[in-house]
């Protein structure tokens, strides 16, 4: 047994790997999330593995190598880039006698340290206890076992670590039904913005490409927003309204390679936002060398969490870091479009929002429509949606002066008694959509 140290702010990075030497993203996104976890790296080591060792993941020697580099740099933690079991940090922890941490575990902690809401709390709250249940250990021989004080009570009882498994799960339980009981009120709450019948667009993407600056460009709103990973963790919805009509926007927490599954299950309700969206807008940072690869990563999480099949509008983000011509981006099938901006700069803001009007549908139906006597029905929904502009009466039925967003009109029409209603509807389009570059200007497709 060891003294753990409580300070963990000097810390050793290992970084396993199989076959040839890790890729430089790797390196440098580990660096970063130890950094965001309020570390200081004070030296990176890394680790071919072929077998993991069952016991310590990396071998004997590579170990010897680790505990010297500790003691050169005076590291007083070690980072494990990769997700280890409760034996293996154990045994890590007992022969380098230092405190050592999976990637498991320090996203848990930056996540700890980012949210802000009553609900967020109680979700990291609930993903670290998970954690944690399975890395209990017995740390106080004295308490090994539990003795009454009185006649009747004396003798073995229930062992410290017993004690502790059951008070922990008592937590994660009193957890699990106040989450429920908020999850509850966000589904109401999603209910009632779908009986609205506002279209749903969801901010996804890699962590720190850009999607809380670029939200609030599009909103006005102030939500936080900062160059390091995972900045906001808590959802924020706002309405915004585009030249077709209103939208609700939802800001999402970032996903990141290998995310654990303790963190999708826990944020089950930020997630929900993404998963019950009609458009996601995939916000993808422009400059990144390795985009290619982060997008992949994060259409994998969107399957993963049941969203994969949401069409996508991608925001190529940060353009104003590219240097010379922008580069040429291949079109990714037919429910995709790229729009590239600058959200810090709000530069392509006003294209964004016009690719999201024709993605949505939300282009608009004006003319008139003559109502029989036997439509009253539509007519009432007509006036629901606010889209009568002037009415006459006449022998026949209703003469109707309309406007309304094109997706509402559609949906009246589809009903048995919309037939008036389309005449007036646009041919559908059913050619891919046109990228287009930050200045507005169609660029030619391959496709």
């Amino acid at each position: 047994m060891f003294e753990r140290s409580r300070r963990g702010e000097h810390a050793l990075l290992i970084q396993p790997h199989a076959g040839g030497p890790p890729g430089e993203g790797v390196l440098e996104e580990f660096g970063e999330l130890a950094r965001s976890a309020g570390a200081t790296v004070a030296a990176v080591v890394t680790a071919k593995i072929d077998r993991p060792n069952p016991a310590t993941l990396i071998g004997s020697g590579k170990l010897e190598e680790v505990k010297a580099a500790c003691d050169a740099t005076g590291a007083d933690l070690v980072l494990v880039n990769h997700a280890l079991s409760p034996g293996q940090e154990r045994n890590l922890e007992k022969l380098l006698e230092r405190r050592v941490v999976d990637r498991t575990g320090l996203i848990l902690d930056i996540f700890s340290q980012r949210a802000r809401s009553a609900e967020g709390k109680l979700q990291v709250e609930l993903a670290q206890l998970k954690h944690v249940a399975t890395r209990l250990v017995r740390g106080w021989t004295h308490l090994e076992r539990q003795r009454g004080g009185s006649i009747g009570l004396r003798g073995p009882g229930e062992t410290q670590l017993e004690t502790d498994r059951r008070l922990l799960q008592k937590r994660v339980d009193m957890l699990q039904k106040r989450l429920e009981k908020v999850e509850v009120q966000h589904t109401q709450m999603r209910r009632a913005r779908v009986r609205s019948e506002l279209p749903r667009v969801a901010l996804v993407g890699y962590t720190n490409a850009g999607k809380s600056t670029l939200f609030n460009a599009l909103t006005g709103a102030d939500a936080y927003a900062a160059d390091q990973l995972f900045a906001t963790l808590d959802p924020t919805v706002r309405r915004i309204e585009l030249a077709g009509g209103g939208v609700v926007l939802a800001d999402t927490v970032g996903f990141v390679r290998d995310l654990p599954h303790e963190l999708v299950a826990a944020f089950r309700s930020t997630l929900s936002e993404a998963r019950e969206a009609d458009l996601l807008l995939h916000v993808i940072d422009a400059n990144d060398p390795l985009r290619e690869e982060r997008m992949g990563q994060v259409d994998a999480v969107l399957r993963e969490i049941g969203a994969g099949d949401i069409p996508q509008l991608q925001v190529f983000n940060k353009i104003d870091r590219i240097e010379g011509a922008l580069p040429r981006i291949d079109q990714r099938g037919e429910d995709r479009l790229a729009v590239w901006v600058s959200a810090r700069d709000e530069l392509g803001i006003d294209l964004l929002r016009e690719a999201l009007g024709e993605r949505l549908g939300l282009q608009r139906v004006v003319g008139d429509i003559l109502l029989p006597v036997d439509a009253g029905r539509l007519r009432a929904r007509l006036h629901a949606l606010d889209a009568v502009r002037g009415e006459q009466l006449e022998a026949d039925g209703w003469r109707l002066q309309v406007d309304l967003p094109v997706a509402d009109a559609a949906r009246l029409a589809a009903q048995a008694d919309g037939a008036p209603l389309r005449p007036l509807l646009p041919a559908i389009d059913t050619g891919l959509p046109m990228e287009r570059d930050p200045a507005g200007l169609p660029v030619e497709s391959d496709a």
